[in-house]
């Protein structure tokens, strides 16, 4: 039996990225994700890495991909409006083709908002990040252990599709403290980087790392090879956890703490004969468009439940191919829905489209 330690969200991740090999960490401090940072503080002087408190958001996503560049694992970590200074250099990493784990403990927004909170950065997680044509993995956890578990397997996507993984925690998931098994934690087999730019002892030509094209066939013929890359992760990497959809006629989709919150109203639906289950994407992207185009050939309608104004929404209504209505349950500005308000949708939905016995 597994020995388990109880940990902060932000904990379980930081250790689980030195775990999974990390040495070095690069932030800036901001609410709800400053533990992270100061665990490493604390972590990497003691296991001879590297913890360096940047000037700014925007050093500190240039300085990860300077070590991304020699292949070492590397990892930043903020909160929203971090993560929106950071955007150049995302798209910088993603134009050299450099693998990196980047964290994004969500609040409130626009602008400075509040540290309560939410899940209003899926648009900016999803649709790349920054500027120009890329993608990232987006990892959405739903417990301290799944922030942990999530970060390994994080860096190992990172590292095979030499790409940025992003996990998409909300603030109750980096503050929450649960009991984690850190000694679960599977770390991949170490990949072969002949890119990286570790010095050539004069035995090979020099690897170059750069974002820059000036040949403008040149650059697309790299983006075109690099969707091909994004396609293969579309076929492979999906992750999504399915609960009570075998009989479904009402489809709950949420992530974070909205699935944990989802799960005890669908508990309560179901004792009063509504059939009602959930799909709870856990890659963001590439989002699991399968399991949702199944549901839709018996579903009568969908409930998305989000910390936001609704942004999931339109990946749900574009997977089910609008074969059913798609509904949005949410809360915003750091409040979160209860599981009478999820409860109340899935009433209403059940009423309108049918769904009970």
């Amino acid at each position: 039996m597994s020995d388990k330690v109880l940990m902060k969200g932000n904990e379980a991740i930081a250790e689980a990225a030195i775990i999974a090999g990390c040495r070095h960490y690069f932030g800036y401090p901001i609410t709800p994700q400053t533990e992270i940072a100061a665990y490493m503080a604390k972590r990497m002087p003691k296991i001879g890495g590297c913890f360096l408190q940047a000037e700014s958001e925007i050093a500190a996503i240039n300085m990860v991909y300077g070590v991304a560049s020699t292949g070492k694992r590397v990892m930043t970590s903020s909160s929203s409006p971090g993560i929106s200074l950071k955007g150049e250099g995302l798209s910088y990493l993603a134009g050299a083709d450099l693998p990196s784990l980047v964290i994004n403990v969500q609040r409130g927004g626009p602008g400075l908002g509040g540290i309560q909170p939410s899940q209003s950065d899926y648009f900016q997680a999803t649709r790349a990040g920054g500027h120009g044509d890329f993608r990232m993995i987006v990892l959405a956890p739903a417990s301290v252990q799944e922030m942990a578990e999530l970060t390994v397997k994080g860096f190992d996507l990172a590292d095979k599709y030499r790409m940025t993984t992003m996990i998409l925690a909300d603030g109750t998931m980096g503050q929450m403290m649960e009991p984690v098994a850190l000694d679960e934690l599977k770390v991949g087999a170490p990949i072969e980087k002949p890119w990286a730019t570790v010095g050539t002892k004069m035995e090979r030509e020099h690897n170059i790392v750069n974002s820059l094209f000036l040949d403008p066939a040149a650059l697309e013929k790299t983006n075109f090879e690099r969707y091909d890359r994004y396609k293969t992760i579309e076929e492979n990497e999906v992750l999504y956890e399915e609960y009570l959809m075998e009989d479904a006629e009402i489809c709950v989709v949420a992530f974070g703490i909205a699935a944990r919150v989802s799960k005890n109203a669908i508990d309560e639906a179901r004792k009063q004969g509504i059939k009602v289950g959930m799909i709870r994407p856990i890659t963001l992207w590439p989002f699991p468009v399968a399991p949702f185009k199944k549901a839709a050939e018996h579903c009568k309608a969908f409930i998305s439940v989000e910390l936001s104004m609704g942004q999931m929404i339109e990946d749900v209504r574009l997977a089910t191919e609008c074969k059913a209505p798609v509904t949005l349950c949410n809360r915003v500005g750091g409040m979160i829905p209860s599981p009478e308000q999820v409860l109340a949708s899935i009433c209403e939905a059940a009423k309108t489209n049918g769904g009970a016995n």
